[in-house]
């Protein structure tokens, strides 16, 4: 189980740094987006040494009992450091870069004190997932093993109180991202303060070891996923809400693709329908046959069916939008059946010519969608007499 749980939160931890790599080549001198990368780089290392089936690997290849103990212990510390560098460029300030060289300092010595304790002790007996309490009371294994579950929690701490402290600041996705990230890191406090207390109850002669061997790494791994998708949810979430946009604008177009349809498909002006496509790209593949259409019944638009319709919906509403995207939609109706009925394309001299401005762009092709909806009924136009010349006519 506890192999299951390691590997499991290193994968979750690793993909959250495959998606975050493109940002780090494209601007691998950002020193906030590098911590954050050796952040999730370093705590899935630290599941993945920490593993019992890599911990038997590790000290069978190297011959050494237990190596593999203070080698995920530094992994633990680097981690450690990675965290509190993040949480000093979260803050900011004038002296950023020196505050996070005193962090580097401080953790530097806990790697150097970790690796020097395990070198003056003697933990001769290879224990796998139990080694914190088992040799709770050995001279300088001991130090060691406080030492890093001090600087942990230490760094998780300072992680989580930053992190929720900064989202009374921030809002949207970004403002999710931290909350998680600060539960996850409250979450990985559990890991030190669980080992802690199982030390502690050696240290008093009870055998409270399962503390260590279950909750600790339930903790590390419910800490590892929160704090992956806290760190991946700043970054989806406008890529999300754009393709929620894109959705309603695609389907908002609907009833303007359901008029042009047999247009499309008789003078196969529609694009191939792209298939396991993004919203945008469908998006774009619905206006873009839209706009073949309107292209193709250029010829047939009736300029004086614009004018009287334009009239009197901006006489009916005062809307200039709405009045021009109801005359769209009547033209656009018009033009359909015409060109459909190829014995009445010689049309009157009179009627026909180029509307006013281009063909309509996409804010104007959604209001000339909901118009051809019914969603905003059109007024009658008012008739025009004969012989009496429209406003804007030729």
């Amino acid at each position: 189980m506890n192999a299951l749980i390691n590997y499991g939160s290193c994968g979750a931890l690793w993909l959250g740094l495959l998606v975050k790599a493109p940002d780090l080549l494209r601007h691998r001198r950002d020193p906030y987006l590098r911590a954050m990368c050796a952040v999730l780089g370093l705590a899935g290392l630290c599941f993945l040494l920490g593993a019992p089936p890599t911990v038997g690997a590790v000290n069978r290849l190297s011959g050494v009992p237990n190596l593999a103990a203070p080698l995920t212990y530094t992994a633990i510390t680097g981690y450690c450091a990675a965290s509190q560098i993040l949480v000093v460029h979260w803050r900011g300030g004038p002296h950023v870069r020196r505050t996070a060289r005193r962090w580097t300092l401080a953790y530097a010595v806990v790697v150097l004190g970790v690796m020097g304790t395990f070198v003056l002790g003697d933990a001769p007996v290879e224990r796998r997932t139990d080694l914190d309490t088992y040799y709770a009371r050995t001279p300088f294994i001991a130090q060691m093993i406080v030492l890093y579950l001090v600087a942990h929690l230490t760094a998780v701490t300072v992680t989580a109180v930053s992190a929720l402290r900064w989202t009374r600041r921030v809002r949207g996705g970004l403002r999710a991202g931290l909350t998680l990230l600060g539960v996850g890191s409250l979450c990985a406090a559990g890991y030190s303060v669980a080992k802690l207390v199982a030390v502690g109850a050696r240290w008093s002669g009870r055998d409270w070891s399962v503390l260590g061997t279950t909750v600790s790494p339930a903790a590390a791994g419910f800490g590892a996923l929160l704090t992956v998708v806290g760190v991946l949810v700043p970054l989806l979430a406008p890529r999300a809400a754009e393709w929620q946009r894109a959705r309603r604008a695609y389907a908002r177009l609907a009833p303007l693709e359901r008029a042009l349809d047999d247009l499309l498909t008789r003078r196969a002006l529609r694009l191939p329908r792209p298939r396991f496509a993004s919203p945008a790209t469908r998006l774009m593949w619905r206006r873009t046959s839209i706009h073949n259409a309107l292209g193709h019944l250029d010829a047939y638009f009736d300029r004086d069916l614009y004018d009287r319709t334009h009239a009197g919906v901006l006489a009916a509403t005062d809307a200039p939008e709405r009045a021009e995207a109801a005359a769209w939609a009547a033209v656009i109706g018009d033009a359909v059946r015409h060109e459909a009925d190829r014995a009445e394309r010689d049309r009157p001299a009179g009627g026909a010519g180029r509307l006013p401005g281009p063909v309509p762009g996409p804010a104007a092709l959604d209001r000339i969608a909901d118009e051809l909806a019914g969603s905003a009924p059109v007024p009658p136009a008012p008739a025009v007499p004969s012989g009496t010349t429209t406003a804007g006519t030729a």
